[in-house]
């Protein structure tokens, strides 16, 4: 059975959070691409945050496989 994002987000708790936290670390990141020039506190900022997205896409994606099936990547991003 296929499942889609949006069930998702309705059914698993946990996903639902890693989405959120996902999506501020986005923002954060966001932020910080907007900026000129970046302090060396806010180079290592956004390195951390880079690997902590890609660990939370994961466990994500691991969610999703256990229901048995893979979000498309604009699905994630």
């Amino acid at each position: 059975m296929l499942i889609s994002k949006d069930q998702l987000l309705a059914s698993d708790d946990d996903f639902r959070k890693l989405v959120e936290e996902h999506t501020q670390y986005e923002q954060r990141l966001d932020s910080l691409t907007h900026k000129r020039y970046l302090t060396d506190d806010e180079k290592l900022e956004e390195v951390r945050l880079k690997k902590l997205k890609l660990r939370l896409k994961d466990q994500m994606e691991g969610i999703a496989r256990h229901y048995g099936q893979r979000l498309p990547q604009s699905q994630v991003a």
